[in-house]
């Protein structure tokens, strides 16, 4: 699995759809697409699949990991979003 990742070194690169996981230090906090982003600001929100909810997330804190095309997960019609 480690060959699949894309560790973001520049957050300008990453864009609303992309989906991603948030790791401090090596263990797995978040993942989920995209909602918006604010790479001026170090911020980057997201619809966490692992907790079913909205977060927003300080990338200066956290490894980021774009996932592949594959495994990017599409939520549709959640309450509140």
């Amino acid at each position: 699995m480690v060959s699949n990742r894309d560790i973001i070194g520049s957050y300008d690169q990453l864009k609303p759809g992309d989906a991603i996981e948030a790791f401090h230090g090596s263990v797995l906090v978040h993942r989920g697409p995209i909602t918006d982003v604010a790479p001026d600001q170090d911020l980057l929100w997201i619809l966490d699949t692992l907790t079913g909810s909205r977060r927003v997330l300080d990338t200066s804190e956290l490894e980021i990991v774009r996932l592949p095309t594959h495994h990017r997960e599409v939520l549709v019609g959640l309450p509140g979003y």
